[in-house]
């Protein structure tokens, strides 16, 4: 994780996250914490990241998602540069799925 992140009040977050066990308490959880806004942003990156991970183009992943291209670039910079977490959690869920 990059260390400029890294502080209590991240740590105590993540760890909250972690004690969620269903898809419904983490809606519970998640409607309390963000906004719609901002719910729908990360729901449409992590949309965003899995079909460049599935070597999608820009053009269609605009298409599906509605991101814009600056979008598409920064999640794509997160896949290429970042700290492998997309990767981490798409093996996880490909793995829960038996793939």
């Amino acid at each position: 994780m990059n260390n400029k992140l890294k502080d209590d009040g991240l740590d105590y977050l993540f760890r909250a996250v972690l004690t969620l066990e269903t898809i419904e308490e983490c809606y519970d959880f998640f409607e309390d914490l963000c906004t719609v806004p901002e719910l729908r942003a990360f729901a449409q990156r992590i949309q965003v990241a899995k079909m460049l991970s599935e070597k999608k183009v820009y053009s269609d992943i605009v298409k599906e998602t509605g991101a814009s291209t600056a979008t598409i670039s920064r999640v794509n910079r997160s896949l290429t540069y970042g700290c492998d977490g997309y990767a981490t959690v798409f093996a996880r869920m490909d793995q829960a799925k038996g793939e």
